[in-house]
């Protein structure tokens, strides 16, 4: 992964960071790094999409003092009719996506980024057909704790705060998916 490629990143895994105030480990990885597509923005202060009031508030802060940029995106453009297929009218054999999951694979697929996603079960055909580069985030934990930023012990107490807010990890603990994902 490239020291200066942005990081497009979806609601869930945006959240898994936020939820349990964590967003600082983001801030240190990706300095300058962090863009949220203007959907998925949106979608942060939606009660139905997400049960934790303040989560908006954050990435506010987030983006006041320059750590992450909201990005929209314009109608007419490739990343629009790229955003408009994957939620309205996508190939056959695929399903049509969620607004935010659809708007970070366009703007990484559009301006050559990362995306950030643990929805794997939604994207890995769009990872994969369009060649993305992709991080989950077991992923950021994992190169967190290659930085020294966290140890695998307070991995593991994020990891659990993160499943108590009922993120869908994939694993049960950080350590299970440290051994799964050497």
């Amino acid at each position: 992964m490239s020291l200066t490629d942005p990081l497009f990143f979806d609601n869930d895994c945006l959240s898994a960071f936020l939820w349990v105030n964590y967003e600082s480990i983001l801030v240190k990885l990706y300095p300058g790094r962090i863009v949220i597509p203007h959907q998925v923005y949106t979608e942060l202060s939606n009660p139905s999409v997400n049960r934790v009031k303040g989560l908006k508030a954050q990435v506010n802060t987030l983006v006041m003092s320059s750590q992450a940029t909201v990005v929209s995106i314009i109608v007419g453009s490739p990343v629009y009719d790229l955003y408009f297929k994957l939620t309205q009218n996508p190939d056959p054999g695929h399903n049509r996506i969620g607004d935010g999951e659809a708007a970070a694979i366009a703007l990484a697929k559009e301006q050559g980024g990362i995306l950030a996603s643990n929805n794997l079960r939604d994207i890995s055909n769009y990872v994969r057909e369009f060649g993305l580069k992709h991080v989950t985030t077991g992923a950021i934990m994992k190169e967190a704790m290659a930085a020294g930023l966290i140890t695998e012990a307070l991995g593991n107490a994020i990891w659990q705060n993160m499943l108590n807010k009922k993120r869908r990890l994939g694993y049960q603990s950080f350590s299970d998916y440290l051994k799964y994902n050497p």
